[in-house]
């Protein structure tokens, strides 16, 4: 192991120590050449690293936002070290010892770290060591999948002595108990735990490393009911004991963000301005509706005494229609006559049908008689009294 004052592959600076595992102790460094701040993760034995070879060359092309990056390697050195993306913050274990996580918490902490979980897989991965001490939150609490120090890939060989079950007690997958094939589906199983910590704040299988083990291949986890339906039944498909049933790890990460509730956003109603608008009119507008509709009437009986009057008066060859002019005057006369608002208490007569009349050039002219015929039967019977009168026969029979 390299002192303090001796650089680490003449560019490393070793500082203090940032966690320890079985099989490494991780130790903040400098990076001289490039003056920035790293983590390296230093082996206890080259053979620990020979192990891992093959993974950490490949895991060093992987790069998410949600996964811990790999800057430099060195497994044949004497101390086989790789050097890791630095993140200050604390763990998630940090995170739960201060007690239960929000529900919206843990759903964006779950959908963050499923996304990562995504590319790794996708990428032919399996990280087989999913627990709250290997995942970090930065300054912003944005959490990074770290340690990728049991990684393979999948399909591959194992390459763990025989019987030895790889991985925290803790935090197995029922078939990594079982010593079956692990796939993909391990990790799935893996994040349900921790996040059932987080929510919960304790671990689900407690106890010593056999026992912890086994007790999940006697029991589920027990979910809390009080949590919302949706994330309920996430948390028992993804921890279920056959791994057939768990979602993918991107499945995973759409049901966290859709059962995410929306910000609420408190709106205050539109007003509606429901009185109608003010009307300034003259004085004489405003005037009881009795008084207008006794206007209206007298209008209407103008109109219909003046058609009257001008029918009987006009024979059918000369007679015109009554004009409409002298209608429209008589209404505005008889507007008029209705007093302001000041003095409401006197009326001023409709209009009789005389006055309605229309002027006098509307009438057809009279019609005069032809002058009588000298020496005619009118002339000479001028002033005798008409004999065929009833009356004046009966006067005449008085007389005699």
């Amino acid at each position: 192991m390299p002192t303090d004052s001796v650089l680490l592959a003449d560019r490393y600076r070793l500082g203090e120590v940032l966690g320890t595992g079985g099989m490494a102790v991780v130790r903040r460094a400098t990076d001289t050449l490039l003056a920035r701040d790293v983590a390296i993760k230093l082996f206890s034995h080259p053979a620990d690293a020979r192990r891992f070879d093959s993974e950490i060359r490949t895991l060093a092309g992987l790069s998410h936002p949600g996964l811990i990056a790999i800057y430099d390697a060195d497994l044949e050195a004497e101390t086989p070290f790789v050097v890791l993306q630095l993140v200050e913050g604390r763990t998630v274990r940090d995170h739960i010892a201060k007690g239960p996580v929000p529900v919206d918490e843990a759903r964006h902490l779950g959908a963050a770290l499923a996304d990562a979980l995504a590319h790794v897989h996708n990428r032919g991965f399996i990280h087989r060591d999913i627990k709250p001490s290997n995942i970090l939150l930065d300054d912003e609490d944005l959490p990074r999948l770290a340690d990728f120090g049991l990684a393979r890939v999948a399909g591959d060989a194992h390459i763990t002595l025989t019987g030895q079950v790889v991985g925290t007690a803790a935090y197995l997958a029922p078939e990594q108990v079982r010593g079956a094939e692990v796939t993909a589906a391990a990790d799935v199983y893996a994040l349900g735990l921790v996040l059932l910590e987080c929510l919960t704040g304790r671990r689900e299988y407690e106890g010593a490393e056999i026992e912890a083990a086994v007790a999940r291949l006697h029991r589920p986890p027990v979910i809390p009911d009080d949590l919302p339906f949706g994330l309920v039944r996430l948390l028992s498909l993804m921890t279920s004991l056959s791994p057939a049933r768990r979602p993918t790890a991107q499945e995973c990460a759409e049901a966290l963000r859709a059962a995410e509730e929306p910000p609420t956003v408190v709106t205050e109603p539109a007003t509606v301005i429901t009185e109608p608008p003010t009307l300034v009119t003259e004085p004489v507008s405003r005037r009881p509706r009795g008084m207008t509709a006794l206007a209206v009437s007298a209008v209407l009986l103008a109109a219909v005494s003046t058609g009257l009057l001008a029918t009987d008066r006009s024979s059918p060859a000369t007679s015109e229609a009554p004009a409409q002019a002298p209608v429209t005057s008589e209404a505005n006369k008889t507007e008029q006559a209705v007093v302001p608002v000041a003095d409401q208490s006197t009326v001023a007569p409709a209009a009789s049908p005389e006055q309605a009349a229309p002027p006098a050039h509307a009438e057809p002219p009279a019609k005069v008689a032809p002058p009588a015929k000298a020496g005619s039967k009118g002339d000479s019977d001028k002033g005798k009294p008409d004999k065929d009168k009833p009356g004046e026969e009966h006067g005449g029979k008085g007389k005699g």
